[in-house]
């Protein structure tokens, strides 16, 4: 008989995708796990032996409810509710209570909340979709115009080239050719890829895994860590996008660590799915959610609203272009890449529909 591993209640809800809360009969709060740190923008440690009134305020009949719940021990679920949080932000929520006793040591609650996609996220979204799109067509126009001058500076240099007897002057008519052919390739990139995904069934762990190999072979002072939830079913998807899209946000994430010297580089996958998850004008029933979060100094708010245009970068050294790509490469796939960045955790977040061959979207 194979032995069952204990698990601890923390250890339960820490693996839950939604936010969970648990409060003592004084409603103190016991524990919260990961998906509620986020959600309240507060700390396990931070928020165990507050009062819930101190991270959700003002909100009276929110408590009332939770005080006859310990009376009666009766479960209940609110939909559609607003709470103001202790940062004075306001979260669109629904959340259900359930009583619970616990080895005899008194009454607790367990309070899950999951939070509603607000008109701001979807404004936001369709903010990204539209901008990409009208710099995509922008890019498209200016592009064409550019190339065709530029094909003739490179055909008038070859024929110039011709002409020449002198050898050593042939190396002027050489730089005007490469620097015309670099200029196309740059063009090239900006417009972003014109192949069409070879979508095949593939497995989003093995290709998280084979970019961190090559991370981790370039960077050997990062830390990687890998949250994965093991029971999405494989992606049908050109596998070869995909690695492209999360080396381009994983090398980001270097990029960014290193910007602030950081000695404790941490960068973290995780995987999970959610269920009618909506992108764009279409809600998927299944869609499969992979977050790259990295410690590094965060993207800057000037740069956040306009970072995944291209040419938009917040680094010296970078194109701009890394970005830019990667988000082209997954709408081809109806998906959507997202972020959220403060100094210290930067999370981008790729959403991907989970479809068979035949399914919508593939």
């Amino acid at each position: 008989m194979v032995a069952t591993e204990y698990k601890s209640p923390q250890t339960i809800i820490d693996n839950l995708h939604s936010a969970v809360m648990v409060i003592g009969d004084n409603l103190q709060v016991v524990c919260i796990n990961p998906a509620a740190e986020m959600l309240f923008h507060i700390s396990n440690n931070r928020a165990v032996k507050k009062n819930i009134r101190e991270l959700i305020i003002n909100e009276h009949e929110f408590f009332d409810r939770l005080e006859r719940s310990l009376i009666s021990a009766h479960p209940y679920t609110v939909y559609d509710e607003q709470l103001r949080i202790h940062n004075h932000q306001v979260i669109d929520v629904d959340y259900s209570v359930s009583p619970i006793q616990y080895r005899n040591e008194g009454k607790f609650l367990l309070l899950e909340f999951i939070r509603l996609i607000s008109q701001q996220k979807l404004s936001l979204e369709e903010s990204i979709l539209s901008q990409y799109e009208a710099s995509k067509s922008l890019l498209r126009g200016l592009a064409h115009e550019i190339k065709n001058p530029l094909g003739g500076i490179r055909g008038a240099a070859q024929l110039l080239e011709r002409e020449l007897d002198n050898e050593n002057n042939k190396q002027y008519t050489q730089i005007i050719i490469n620097e015309a052919d670099r200029l196309k390739n740059l063009l090239d990139r900006m417009v972003g890829p014109r192949d069409m995904p070879t979508k095949n069934e593939v497995n989003i762990h093995k290709i998280l895994e084979h970019v961190r190999q090559l991370v981790l072979a370039e960077n050997h002072h990062i830390t990687f860590t890998a949250d994965y939830d093991p029971s999405i079913p494989e992606l049908y998807a050109d596998e070869s996008m995909l690695i492209q899209v999360i080396l381009n946000i994983t090398r980001n994430a270097v990029i960014a660590i290193e910007s602030i010297n950081n000695k404790d580089g941490m960068i973290k996958f995780k995987t999970r799915t959610q269920r009618n998850c909506k992108i764009g004008l279409h809600t998927y029933p299944l869609v499969a959610r992979i977050d790259i979060e990295d410690n590094g100094g965060g993207v800057a708010e000037d740069l956040q609203e306009k970072i995944f245009m291209p040419m938009i970068t917040g680094h010296a050294e970078g194109t701009g272009l890394g970005l830019s790509i990667a988000q082209s490469l997954v709408q081809q796939h109806s998906g959507l890449i997202e972020f959220t960045s403060v100094p210290g955790k930067t999370i981008f977040t790729i959403l991907l529909p989970i479809n068979t061959q035949n399914g919508a979207g593939a």
